[in-house]
């Protein structure tokens, strides 16, 4: 028999679990409610929840160390939430792994509207494994795995900056402006905030090493592109 998904809530507000457990229960979702950014990790491992929603502000410890201690061990999602609004929280919970990002006050039937973005996204690549494996040269994008191997070695990235990897490998060559990126791998628009693109692309290049047979190029006034690397 198959089970509802579990969706882990830690937010120290009362109020915002309360609604967004009514609105999940609507749509067939099982919830666990945390309030301590110290108490997650002992739910979120005894639990093994399908996908995280994580305050950045809480009690113990935030929810930005929380997100990186969740990605040190598991690709689950999660889902950021802040009262702050402000880019530089945007970007670093990006850069941490967040797969989505929301502004508090919020609306609880928007957070579940990304909630079902997100599964959709994990359910198209369960049915389509064949698809999910790109390789060039000595480098390898396992979407299935969030895995990315130079060489054999594994280069640790982001899910966001491995599904980027992945996109532009399986069309190389292709040009990308940073709106195709955002719809193509976010699936939704940041208040025409495109930023995280580039502080994704930039964290990519950095993370891959000078041996890696693909690179990753700037079209001024256009967006990106990835292209076999021309190694002297």
């Amino acid at each position: 028999m198959a089970h509802n998904k579990l969706i882990l809530i830690a937010d120290d507000e009362a109020g915002i679990h309360e609604s967004l457990r009514i609105y999940l229960r609507r749509d067939g979702y099982d919830s666990y409610s945390v309030y301590r950014g110290t108490d997650v990790m002992e739910a979120f491992t005894r639990l093994r929840p399908d996908l995280v929603i994580l305050d950045v502000m809480m009690p113990g410890r935030s929810g930005t160390q929380v997100c990186a201690d969740i990605r040190a061990v598991s690709m689950t999602p999660i889902i950021m939430l802040t009262a702050k609004g402000e880019e530089s929280d945007r970007l670093l919970g990006f850069a941490l792994g967040a797969d989505d990002y929301i502004v508090k006050p919020f609306s609880p039937r928007e957070v579940v509207s990304r909630i079902q973005v997100i599964f959709r996204r994990m359910n198209m690549l369960e049915s389509a494994p064949e698809k999910t494996r790109v390789a060039i040269g000595n480098t390898e994008i396992n979407l299935a795995r969030y895995e990315v191997l130079v060489a054999g070695e594994p280069v640790v990235m982001s899910p966001k900056e491995v599904e980027i990897l992945h996109l532009m490998a399986a069309h190389l060559g292709q040009v990308f402006t940073r709106e195709q990126l955002l719809d193509s791998i976010w699936g939704f628009d940041f208040d025409g905030d495109n930023r995280v693109v580039d502080t994704s692309v930039k964290r990519i290049r950095k993370k891959l090493p000078p041996l890696c047979d693909l690179e990753l190029k700037s079209v001024y006034g256009v967006g990106y592109k990835l292209e076999e690397a021309q190694h002297a």
